[in-house]
Formats: structure tokens, C-alpha cells, sequence
């Protein structure tokens, strides 16, 4: 959901652009790319379970227990 600012994803089939107050559900094992040409604040809802690096496992950037709220 995007707070403040606007935001692309760039999906295979095409860009989807967001406006402040918008959201996209993305489903599980679409590709996607988000793109922030200025400074965007937007709010992710994911399972607890999803790794900020997907299926990939490294060390320096994966956080393994992130904070929920």
C-alpha cells in the first residue's frame, strides 16, 4: 500500500503504476520488480514467514527473525 509518493512494478506482462492510497496484491510466485523514481513510503503485508530475500539465503542481508507487529 502506498502512503506517500508513487511506485511501479514492473511485472513480465506489463508496469503497474501505484498513487498514494492504492495497493496491488501481487500473487505468490509472480515475478516483480518495485521501482521508486523519488522517495515512496508504502506500508507490505506478507505471511510472518517471508524472508526479505525470497528463496535466497544470505547472510549479510537475509533477516531471519524479522520484528513482527
Amino acid at each position: 500500500m502506498v502512503i506517500k509518493g508513487r511506485l511501479l512494478i514492473k511485472l513480465r506482462d506489463g508496469d503497474l503504476w501505484l498513487d498514494e492510497g492504492e495497493f496491488a496484491i501481487i500473487p505468490h510466485g509472480v515475478e516483480h520488480c518495485p521501482v521508486a523514481e523519488e522517495e515512496v513510503h508504502l506500508m507490505l503485508f506478507e505471511p510472518a514467514g517471508t524472508l526479505n530475500t525470497g528463496n535466497v539465503a544470505d547472510d549479510e542481508r537475509t533477516v531471519a527473525h524479522p520484528e513482527q507487529i
